[in-house]
Order: structure tokens, then sequence, then C-alpha cells
């Protein structure tokens, strides 16, 4: 019965993610891209200034840049070590082409949904929540799509992703230092009970420290083998697009490998359209939600163009992609330790810690944001906590493949609900981009009102005197 069910799953995601939700989210990008005139292009500039405005948070909410960390901290997992190494064992090095091509169209879907979910968020007493739940229910007037989505993104990233975020943690030192797994999927519960059980603003500021810390040590090591290999680069980028079109094929069996590959790898890596980042997005303190929607979509672009870039410089700077049964963390132990030595597969396992545990920080607030949508019910909410804790002490030691195939099975259907959701309410999103490049023609620092946008009836937040209040607050961080 259960191999059954294994093959079902595995049948319905293999056509969900290496058919509709490809064509869904690169369509879908490519109206927003065109729409938004790439925005994600020419506002780059702004998009780094405005995450510079705000870097701590105030009494009634987070700043933008912590926001921009909790999203980054679901976002950077082990994806982003793991899923480029097989990106490129399956699809081969022009896979990673079009993981870039796919975050830059991403990036304009991840500007609409992050920004609807500051237009429509709401207030609740640690400062604001919101996300696709919100905007479905008030945007579109469907509760009961807003409840479906909300039921999902709980189930797949609040639940059953932290079990193998968990799995990936204790498998990786149980490989290099022969750890217990039970022993530290124990201690990495009582830490995460710790902050989940802190509030919202403890997330922030953890999601904060991690995100930076393991960006700036990953990145550095990536940076110090490119300059140790600086001679090479041309090779490489060169080896990148020469296999993206197929035109010089050293792994991968076709054209249509590589592209998929390329793609299938860049969405699950930067999440861009899923609904998740918009969960954060929505907690900030802003005065324009295309601040934030700005902030959502440059983090698109760090992912993948920085840090999974990293990775793959990393791999295609050694020989070892070119070993036959080499695929995943394997793959990426074997380049490291080519580089720096054989203490590198010690080292990545505490890169993995890192990335693993700052995932299940961000996880976990997805699911308590859309539980709260779904209830106001405190013992809810607290059986939630105590399930997510359990999920990471059972993902420890467990042999999660058929929880995995779920978690994708439901994503799935998660991904399809936000985009039909963010596709009807894109107007509201370009009108909002619009009175905000308008103001900054006029040499202002945008401020959103409600009225703005029509039937803005079940917007909340952004009454004059509540957009002026949001203005001073960022100003003051």
């Amino acid at each position: 019965m259960q191999q059954l069910l294994q093959e079902i799953i595995s049948v319905t995601n293999d056509f969900l993610w290496s058919n509709l939700l490809i064509i869904m989210l690169v369509s879908f990008g490519l109206y927003f891209t065109f729409k938004s005139r790439f925005l994600q292009i020419v506002m780059l500039k702004e998009m780094v200034r405005v995450l510079k405005e705000g870097t701590s948070g105030s009494k009634d909410g987070i700043s933008p840049f912590q926001a921009f960390c909790i999203s980054m901290a679901a976002r950077v997992g082990t994806g982003n070590i793991t899923g480029i190494a097989i990106a490129i064992a399956l699809g081969g090095p022009g896979a990673i082409f079009w993981m870039w091509i796919i975050a830059i169209i991403g990036s304009a879907s991840s500007f609409i949904e992050s920004t609807l979910a500051q237009v429509y968020k709401v207030k609740d007493k640690d400062g604001f929540r919101g996300g696709p739940a919100y905007y479905m229910e008030k945007g579109l007037n469907k509760r009961w799509m807003g409840a479906i989505f909300a039921i999902l993104i709980t189930l797949s990233f609040g639940l059953v992703f932290n079990a193998v975020q968990s799995n990936t943690i204790t498998i990786a030192f149980e490989n290099s230092f022969g750890t217990d797994r039970l022993t530290l999927g124990i201690i990495i519960t009582i830490v995460l009970a710790a902050i989940i059980f802190g509030g919202v603003k403890r997330i922030a500021k953890m999601s904060e420290y991690i995100v930076i810390i393991l960006a700036v040590v990953y990145i550095g090591v990536a940076l110090f083998i490119v300059l140790t290999n600086i001679t090479q680069i041309p090779v490489v980028l060169s080896l990148i697009v020469k296999n993206a079109f197929g035109i010089e094929q050293a792994v991968g069996g076709s054209l249509g490998a590589v592209i998929i590959n390329g793609v299938k790898r860049g969405l699950f890596s930067n999440e861009a359209g899923m609904g998740s980042a918009p969960n954060a997005a929505a907690t900030a303190v802003t005065s324009h939600p295309v601040k934030q929607g700005l902030i959502q979509a440059f983090g698109v672009l760090t992912d993948t163009l920085v840090i999974c870039t990293s990775t793959a410089f990393i791999i295609l700077l050694s020989s070892s992609y070119k070993q036959p049964g080499l695929s995943g963390i394997e793959l990426t132990q074997a380049a490291l330790s080519t580089h720096i030595g054989s203490w590198a597969s010690g080292f990545l396992a505490f890169m993995i810690l890192l990335f693993a545990f700052s995932t299940l920080i961000g996880n976990y607030y997805y699911g308590e944001t859309n539980i709260e949508f779904l209830t106001k019910s405190k013992s809810l909410l607290m059986l939630y906590k105590i399930s997510v804790l359990a999920m990471v002490v059972f993902g420890s030691v467990a042999k999660v493949q058929l929880v995995w195939d779920l978690a994708d099975l439901f994503m799935g259907f998660m991904v399809i609900v936000n985009l039909i959701a963010i596709l009807l309410l894109s107007k509201v999103a370009f009108a909002a981009l619009n009175d905000y490049i308008n103001q900054k023609k006029d040499g202002k620092n945008p401020v959103f009102y409600k009225d703005t946008i029509k039937n803005h009836e079940n917007i909340e937040c952004w009454e004059h005197s509540q957009a002026i209040s949001s203005l001073n607050k960022e100003n003051a961080m």
C-alpha cells in the first residue's frame, strides 16, 4: 500500500513540477516582467537603497531588513548546496545559465506577491501579519481560497519541510563526525523552541544574525576559491553558456534536461511565486508596499545569482562534476575537498547546520502566520508549535522520502493557488508601483494611501494617519 501511494505521489509530482508549474511560473513571470517594465533590472539600485533604509525594528513591527532576513532564512537552505549540485549532475553546467534566467524572471513574480502582501496586511498584537491567504480573502473576497492556501503552506513549510531540514543536518553531522542523530536532533529542537516561543521579533533577530553569518562565510569561501582559480573563470563561464544551448554537452543527455533542471532547481531555491516570502514581507513597517516588494525581488536575485552561483563555481572549478555517481551533497563535498582539503566535509556539515537551521525558523513563521489566519485559538497555535518541534525530532532520525514527496505535492498545489490569485490581483500591485514611481519623480519619499487603489474597502492598514505613522517609524529606524 505504501509503495502504491509512493508511486502515485511520484507520478503526480513529476507532472506538476516538470510540466504544469514550470509553464505557469515562467509564463506568469514573463507577463509580470513586461507589465512592470523590467523593474528587476531598471530598479535594482532602488532595491538596494530601500533595503538600507531601516535596519532595526520598532515596537509596532519589524524593519524591512528583518523581514527580508526572515524570507531569506526560508529561501536559503540546503537546496543552495545540494540543489545546485543535483542540477549540474543531471543537466550539466548549462543548467546554471537557465537558473540565472529563471531568477531574473521570477523576481518580478516575487515583487507582485510581496507588494500585495503589504497592501492587504492586518494589524495584530506583535505588529503586522499578511500573505497570500490574507490577500485572497481581502483582495479577491475568497476566504475559502485563503483557507486552502493556509492549510497547504502550514503542512508543507511549517511541518514536513522542517522534518526534511533536521534530517539533512543530522545526516551531514553523522557522516562527518559520527554524531548520534537523535542527540543532535534534540539539541536542535531545544534551541528552536527557545526561538519560536519568543515571538516574531526574536525570530526576526535570529534570522538576521544567522543569514548574515552564513551568507558572508559561504560567499567568502567561494570568493577565495574563485580568486585562487581566477584564470579559469572565463573557461567556466564559457562552459556554462555553451552547455546552456546544447553546443557542448559535457554532462547531461539533452538540451531539454539542461533547461528543465536549471528551471526546476532555480524555482525550488528562490521560491518566487510560491507564496512563501509574502508572509514575511507583510510583517515589515514601511511607508509604501512597493518598498517591500522591491526588497523581496532583490532577495530572489541574491539567493540565486549570488549564493547559488557560489556553489556552482565551487563545483565547476573542480573536476568533481565529471565523476560518475556523484550528486547532491556528495558532489559539493568532493568539490570543496579538491579546493581546500579533506577538512571540507566537516566545514560543509557546519554550513548545512546554519543554512538548514535558518530555514527551520523561516518555515515555522510561515506556518504560524497562516494558523492565525485560520483561527485565533491559542490552543491550536500551541499545538502547532509542539507539532513543529516533534517533526524536527522525527526528521532527525527518520527516512523522510515519503514525507518529502508529500511536501512537494502540497507545495505544488500551493503554488497553483497563489499564482492564480496574484494574476487576478496584479493590477493592484501595478497601481501601487505607478504611484511609487510618480512620487519618486516628484522627489518624495513615497507614502501609500489605500484610496490610491480602486475598490479599497477591504484594505485595513493604509489610512492617511497610519501611513504617515509608518513613514515616521521607518525614518526613525
